[in-house]
């Protein structure tokens, strides 16, 4: 049974999310919304599609929605252009977007790896580069600060065969992280940033990679890649987006406002094994 939310605790900080549309990003967008925050959400997805515009007229009109690729330089200043004339603030960060790479590293392309690389690196990079003046500026708004929370994975923390494009990403991702907190504590800038690792989450990119293992004749269907995951997982299943949304809701409000440079696991116990 889900816990009741709408403790409004968020109320009066402004949100970015990025890859909001669906998955992990959207249960966070939906979980701020909850607690009180306003919310800008980022997807490749133009705003007039039929589920682009479903979506944000089912979430309200605290939300709103700047679509944008995180390796563009340029759709970056496009949201920080709309950020800061809707609301002139920013005081949580969630780079969220991200793109899954498989397959033997012999069989893996130069432009293959340059693209994981550009939405999953260079799109948090750049994330965080445009938005810490306004986040610096906002942070002092809230015991703790502004709050950066980069997407991570387990797959940043152990390897696994055949996906050395996406630990490498993930990877790249947690030490960016650590960096950049120590940056920002020793300059006394108001903002924390730390970084989550999921584990196996029920996402349309989950989905989606299972898929692919699927016409490669791994499986007969993407329900037993999901079975046989579970089965591996300590815990018995996978997670659900939302249970992640919960750990991001930790790491963007002031309950873990004494933590930065830190890394938050939430994989069912997958690690520990």
């Amino acid at each position: 049974m889900r816990e009741e939310l709408g403790s409004q605790r968020l109320k009066g900080r402004v949100a970015l999310v990025s890859g909001g549309l669906r998955g992990i990003g959207l249960a966070c967008v939906e979980r701020f919304l909850a607690e009180g925050a306003e919310v800008v959400l980022t997807d490749l997805e133009a705003p007039d599609t039929e589920y682009a515009s479903a979506t944000l007229a089912r979430l309200g009109q605290a939300a709103s929605y700047v679509s944008a690729n995180v390796a563009s330089e340029d759709d970056w200043a496009k949201v920080l252009a709309a950020v800061t004339e809707r609301h002139g603030k920013l005081h949580i960060l969630v780079n969220n977007a991200g793109i899954d790479l498989t397959g033997p590293v012999a069989e893996t392309s130069l432009e293959g790896w340059r693209r994981i690389m550009s939405i999953n690196v260079d799109g948090v990079f750049l994330g965080v580069r445009t938005f810490v003046p306004l986040m610096a500026a906002s942070g002092a708004d809230f015991r703790g600060g502004a709050s950066i929370i980069n997407v991570s994975s387990i797959m940043g923390l152990v390897g696994m065969s055949e996906v050395s494009g996406y630990n490498a990403s993930k990877g790249a991702v947690r030490l960016f992280t650590k960096s950049i907190a120590l940056e920002f504590a020793e300059k006394k800038m108001p903002i924390r940033a730390n970084s989550l690792h999921p584990g196996f989450v029920l996402t349309p990119l989950l989905k989606e990679g299972f898929q692919r293992w699927v016409d490669k004749g791994v499986a007969s269907k993407a329900q037993d890649l999901v079975d046989l995951m579970s089965s591996k997982t300590p815990i018995g299943r996978l997670a659900d987006p939302a249970e992640l949304a919960s750990a991001v809701y930790f790491l963007a409000s002031s309950d873990s406002s004494y933590m930065t440079g830190g890394e938050l696991v939430v994989d069912g116990g997958w690690t520990a094994q």
